[in-house]
């Protein structure tokens, strides 16, 4: 057992897997190695994953997703293109209805932009998305930050400021909340073959949304679906989205540079929280984790220094600043916090990193790639020694649970659900069974798969005000 304090409010974690419709994401150079067998525009890998994810009984697999070809490092897309970074990548929406046909558990959270999508299509695309999984969906909402995404939807780059972004998204959501929400009654769809009625018409409603950005009359396509609004995922780092996700999100996201961070990221986020009329616990603050298991800790060192060889900076450091700031440019004494008061190409969203004071651009480089320590958690070992990792953060971190990065697909899922899985489990940390089917009941044990009634989408729950 673990020799950390536990708080009993934490007892069976989350865990969940991050990953992308692309040749790698946060493993790059690994696409190379031999045991590793994803292929992005193959159905049937991706069907066989998400049946090995739900044998591992995560809670879902989580697609990130980008509108652009990251430019920042190296001054243009060819770091980008040759490492595989992000480029080239399918639409993550397309493959989830093959994957939750031949899973009955396993959740599904993709990403989708606030700032290019229209609410009217993207509540469309949700409910029949929570329809065609029996209510196992999410939506990560983001407001984008790629200077490319921009020129491909033809925004101006000024267009838009950071907050003017989240403003955009605030009335975005507040749109889909009365699509999913209110448009429709419970008992709206009767299927009445004597009265020849499909849905009752006194019983779906207009939302005629008048805004700012959108103008939406309704009422919604779909009839509610088992969630109706989907499970919602939110990884704010800046002080506005961070307030974001505290008002609208489920499960929240957070990084860091030291476990102290991670622990001052936690407790903004539920402070942030309260301040919103939610309770502390209606969030549940996954951390990002990358790890590596074995039978033995010589295998697991060997598997350490195998991916590690084949680890590419480029790949990893053209991740780290594709919003436009190109370490490249500096000297390596230069500190951080220099370049971000001098301002520039993606200064601000390099200022979200939070480095401490003092790091230098050589340092940044020079880190970026070590697996072992360019990730505040990550951890390699046998299942007893991983798992008490795995306990010390969650016990001292104030989070639920994890968002666990690969290193090759899908040895590392198997490999967890084989050798970590039973420990977890052994130790009261993992779940032994599926209990419900939608995802929100199953990832936060309530008796029902709609929102709470203290989220800002219960407001607008059926009848719609006027």
């Amino acid at each position: 057992m673990s020799l950390f304090s536990r708080d009993p409010a934490i007892k069976v974690l989350s865990f969940n897997l991050l990953d992308m419709q692309t040749v790698g994401h946060n493993n790059y150079g690994l696409w190379r190695h031999p045991r590793n067998r994803k292929r992005s525009n193959n159905l049937k890998y991706w069907t066989d994953f998400a049946q090995s994810c739900e044998r591992a009984l995560l809670d879902t697999l989580f697609f990130a997703d980008v509108l652009g070809i990251a430019a920042g490092y190296g001054g243009n897309n060819d770091v980008a293109l040759r490492e595989g970074m992000h480029v080239p990548l399918n639409d993550p929406l397309m493959a989830l209805s093959a994957m939750a046909a031949v899973t009955t558990h396993l959740g599904f959270a993709a990403t989708v932009s606030t700032t290019y999508e229209a609410p009217f299509a993207h509540a469309r695309r949700m409910s029949t998305l929570d329809h065609l999984t029996g209510g196992r969906i999410g939506w990560n909402v983001v407001t984008s930050y790629l200077p490319n995404a921009n020129e491909n939807f033809g925004i101006a780059p000024d267009l838009y400021t950071h907050d003017e972004r989240y403003d955009r998204a605030e009335e975005f959501m507040a749109v889909c909340y009365k699509l999913w929400e209110g448009s429709w009654a419970d008992d709206a769809m009767i299927r009445d073959s004597d009265r020849n009625m499909v849905s009752d018409p006194a019983k779906v409603r207009r939302i005629d949304h008048a805004g700012r950005y959108f103008q939406v009359a309704g009422p919604h396509l779909v009839e509610p679906s088992p969630q109706r609004t989907p499970v919602i995922l939110q990884a704010g780092s800046s002080g506005r989205g961070k307030d974001f996700a505290a008002k609208h999100a489920e499960v929240v996201f957070i990084g860091g540079r030291s476990a102290d961070a991670y622990r001052k990221n936690a407790r903004d986020v539920r402070a942030s929280v309260v301040s919103h009329g939610r309770a502390a616990g209606d969030v549940k603050i996954l951390a990002e984790m990358g790890l590596i298991v074995a039978a033995t800790q010589a295998e697991a060192e060997a598997k350490l220094a195998d991916f590690q060889a084949l680890s590419s900076p480029d790949g990893y450091l053209s991740h780290h600043f594709g919003s436009g700031a190109d370490l490249l440019k500096y000297d390596r004494n230069k500190t951080i916090e220099e370049i971000t008061a001098e301002g520039g190409p993606g200064s601000v969203f390099l200022s979200h990193y939070n480095y401490p004071l003092g790091t230098t651009v050589g340092a940044v480089l020079d880190q970026a790639t070590r697996l072992d320590s360019s990730r505040a958690l990550f951890a390699w070992g046998t299942p007893k020694r991983v798992a008490d990792k795995i306990e010390e953060w969650a016990d001292t971190l104030d989070i639920n649970g994890f968002l666990m990065r690969q290193m090759i697909s899908p040895v590392s899922v198997d490999e967890f659900a084989d050798l970590l899985v039973p420990e977890l489990q052994r130790r009261g940390r993992y779940r032994q069974r599926y209990e419900a089917t939608s995802l929100r009941e199953n990832m936060f044990g309530t008796p029902t798969p709609r929102v709470r009634s203290t989220h800002p989408a219960a407001a607008f729950k059926y009848p719609l005000s006027r």
